[in-house]
């Protein structure tokens, strides 16, 4: 596991993540995520909602992972989409 994955795991401890597509986009729309984790192995769909949400409301995606790594970082099965909603860990995730 890569240092990013780990620092996920660590973020997803201290509470500073949301996971899932509808609270993913609920927290957008209050301006609470500022970065956000797309599986690149999500449906062409669910991949096409996240990301015309973020463009509209201007935040970074990352699709290097899937849903396995995702899910396995962050211990919660099934995971497409988490939202980073802590900025100082996200200071951390992109050294």
């Amino acid at each position: 596991m890569d240092d990013i994955l780990r620092n996920l795991g660590l973020c997803a401890r201290a509470r500073g993540l949301c996971s899932g597509a509808d609270l993913t986009i609920a927290n957008l729309r209050k301006h609470k995520v500022c970065y956000i984790f797309l599986a690149k192995d999500i449906s062409n769909t669910g991949k096409k909602k996240i990301l015309d949400k973020a463009k509209f409301y201007d935040v970074l995606v990352n699709q290097d992972y899937t849903s396995f790594e995702l899910s396995l970082a962050i211990g919660q099965e099934g995971r497409y989409v988490i939202g980073i909603m802590d900025e100082g860990f996200l200071k951390i995730l992109k050294k």
